[in-house]
Parts: C-alpha cells; sequence; structure tokens
C-alpha cells in the first residue's frame, strides 16, 4: 500500500499576486530568464541576451558560484616597420660623368693660376702656354678659382666603385635618398651619407644557445642559419643592427620549438627546423632580412644537467637490454621445451615441466652473461 504525499503551495497574498510575473525568475545579480526556455525540449541554440554573471556566491542564499565569461585572448602583436621605408633605387650617375667634371675642375684652376700669373714657369712651358703678365690674384681670380676647385671636388669626390654582392644605402640630413646596388665606376652625390651593406647569401653558425626539449630538460643548441638582406633600408634603417635583430630572433625562436637529442626516438630532426625556420623568418622578414634555413647543427644536455641525464640514458639503455634478453631466453626456452614435447623425447608432468623451465632459463642467462662479456 503505497502512501502519497502532497505538497500545497504557500498562500500568496493577494495584495501581492496581480503585481507578481508568475512565469519568471527574476536576481537581482542577473538578468530576467523566461522559465519556459530553462526547461526547454526542443533542440537548437536559444539566443538570450545575458548580462555578465557575478563572480562567486553571496552568503547565506545557496547560490552557486558562476564565473564570468572569459574573453579571447588578443593575438600577438606583430612587429612593424614604417611602410613607406622601403628599397628605392638611387639617382646616380656613370663615373665618366665624375672624371670629366674633376677633369675640368681642375683645368679651371690651373687656367686661373696662369691667368692671375702665379703658376711657375715650368709649368707654363711643360703646358706650352704663353708668359702671362697677370696682376695675381684678385677678387675675380679668387672668385673662379673658388668654382673650379668646387667642381673639382664634386667630380672627383663623388666617384665610387660599386662591387658584386655589395649595396650603397644613401642618406642626406637622416632620410633616405635610395640604394645603389650597381657594379663598376658610378659617381654619387658626394654630400650624401654612404652606408656598405652586404647583400650576399650568408651563412652564421650561432654559439651553444639555451633550448628545451618536449619535457623541459635543458639542451644547448648550435644552429646554422642561411638568410640574406633582402631590402636594404629596412635592414640598415629600420633597426639599429640587423645581424643582432637576427640572433635574438634565432634565440626567442630556440624559447619556444622544443629541440630534441639526436637519437631520442621523439621524431625527425627536422620537425624542429622547419618550425625554427618559420618562425625566424616571419619575425626578421620585417626588417628586410630573409631567412632560408635555420637547422640545429649540434644539441647536447646543459652543463647543469648533463651529468644526471648520462646516467638515465645509460639506465635506460641497460634496462633495454636487459628486456631484449629476458624476451631472447624465454623464447629459447619455450620453443626448446615445445619441441622435446612434440617429439616424444620426454614425458613431463606439470612439475617437472616447471623444474625443466626453470632450469633452461638459469642456463640460458648464464650464457648470455658469459658471451656478453
Amino acid at each position: 500500500m503505497s502512501t502519497t504525499t502532497s505538497h500545497t503551495p504557500e498562500h500568496i497574498p493577494e495584495s501581492e499576486g496581480p503585481h507578481r510575473p508568475a512565469r519568471l525568475i527574476q536576481n537581482e545579480a542577473t538578468t530576467e530568464i523566461p522559465v519556459n526556455l530553462l526547461f526547454r525540449d526542443e533542440p537548437g541554440p536559444v539566443s538570450v541576451s545575458l548580462k555578465p554573471a557575478v563572480v562567486g556566491r553571496r552568503q547565506g542564499t545557496g547560490e552557486q558560484p558562476r564565473f564570468r565569461r572569459q574573453l579571447p585572448s588578443e593575438p600577438r602583436p606583430a612587429a612593424e616597420v614604417d611602410p613607406a621605408l622601403t628599397e628605392r633605387p638611387a639617382r646616380v650617375l656613370p663615373g665618366a660623368a665624375g672624371v670629366l667634371a674633376g677633369a675640368c675642375g681642375v683645368a679651371g684652376c690651373l687656367a686661373t693660376w696662369w691667368w692671375a700669373g702665379v703658376l711657375p714657369p715650368l709649368v707654363v712651358q711643360a703646358l706650352g702656354l704663353p708668359l702671362s703678365a697677370g696682376a695675381g690674384l684678385g677678387p675675380v681670380q679668387w672668385g673662379a678659382y673658388a668654382g673650379t676647385g668646387a667642381l673639382a671636388l664634386f667630380g672627383f669626390g663623388g666617384l665610387a666603385r660599386g662591387r658584386t654582392g655589395w649595396a650603397w644605402v644613401l642618406g642626406l640630413f637622416g632620410s633616405y635618398r635610395g640604394t645603389v646596388r650597381r657594379t663598376g665606376l658610378m659617381w654619387v652625390n658626394p654630400l650624401l651619407l654612404r652606408r656598405r651593406v652586404d647583400v650576399r647569401l650568408r651563412h652564421w653558425r650561432s654559439e651553444p644557445m639555451p633550448a628545451a626539449d618536449a619535457s623541459g630538460v635543458a639542451l644547448r643548441a648550435v644552429v646554422l642559419v642561411v638568410w640574406r638582406v633582402r631590402d636594404t633600408a629596412r635592414a640598415t634603417l629600420g633597426v639599429e643592427d640587423h645581424e643582432t635583430y637576427l640572433r635574438e630572433c634565432v634565440e626567442a625562436g630556440l624559447a619556444r620549438v622544443p629541440v630534441e637529442m639526436p637519437g631520442s626516438g621523439r621524431g625527425p630532426a627536422e620537425t624542429a627546423g622547419d618550425a625554427l625556420t618559420r618562425l625566424v623568418a616571419a619575425d626578421a622578414a620585417v626588417v628586410g632580412v630573409e631567412v632560408f634555413s635555420v637547422q640545429p647543427v649540434r644539441v647536447e644536455y646543459a652543463p647543469e644537467v648533463a651529468s644526471a641525464m648520462h646516467r638515465r640514458r645509460i639506465a635506460a639503455l641497460d634496462a633495454q637490454h636487459r628486456s631484449s634478453v629476458l624476451t631472447s631466453v624465454v623464447d629459447s626456452v619455450e620453443d626448446t621445451v615445445t619441441r622435446l614435447a612434440m617429439r616424444g623425447l620426454v614425458e613431463l608432468d606439470d612439475y617437472e615441466r616447471k623444474a625443466l623451465v626453470k632450469d633452461l632459463t638459469v642456463a640460458f642467462c648464464a650464457g648470455r652473461g658469459e658471451s656478453g662479456r
């Protein structure tokens, strides 16, 4: 016989009944949610605009703690150089123009001296000029001398020799004026500041840098970086020293990419090299440096963990050797006992079989130990 217990709802005062919503759950720390949405049976998402919930719970209310929704983490801001700072060709003249201008300046200086009468007679005779009875260097002669001298200085002072694999980055009063990648003799404005940049394909073998494997064990890695300067303007003006910047990028990449010891069996060594190449190439591209390869060429344990890891490795190899020897002995004993039983050479009960297996195991292990020595 079952007994049914009924609960009678509490009486609601008439003064509060008409003004109180019957199908709403209201809380002072949350928004109002319709009851039919809490017990919804139809599948599908429900779009309800909710305010952020409070963190923690109020004492004495029995309310379960609710946590504020976590905002998605913002991506790491990428390094950026002035977009207007890109390599562009500079305006230069052929070297013959500078030589011609310098020769004209020198000839003008000699003519001014002859005009003023201060040119030595031996030089006049060597040049085949008539003797001049000039009155000396006056204001006119000084002006002509200054003009022709400036022409000679500009002509010969702007001569430059371009070499294969090198470039000139030109600047004037702190502003970028272009890059010269031409080879041979050329004339460049002597007022421009010249910076020579090596644009050849280069390789750099680093010193041992701190690294770690997938388990967090401290390592020292030597990497080989193959790179070159692609944008001379950004490499020279966008960063203080692009070679130091590249080194820091490699060190930062080693801190983010796990590097495994050779022969660890945890995956091909090319995986770490490919990941390092992608990271370093992305970080160095903003300063005009093109990275082709970053490959670890030597990996070793850090000095503080080298001895401990060496003992651990020896223990692992010893355990692996013992396991292989034991497996071989068990297989040999099983094969021997099975062949004796199948050929009918011996008839063994359980006790005799166990004794034979024990004796054979001891004999095979002893034989393996002597052969191993």
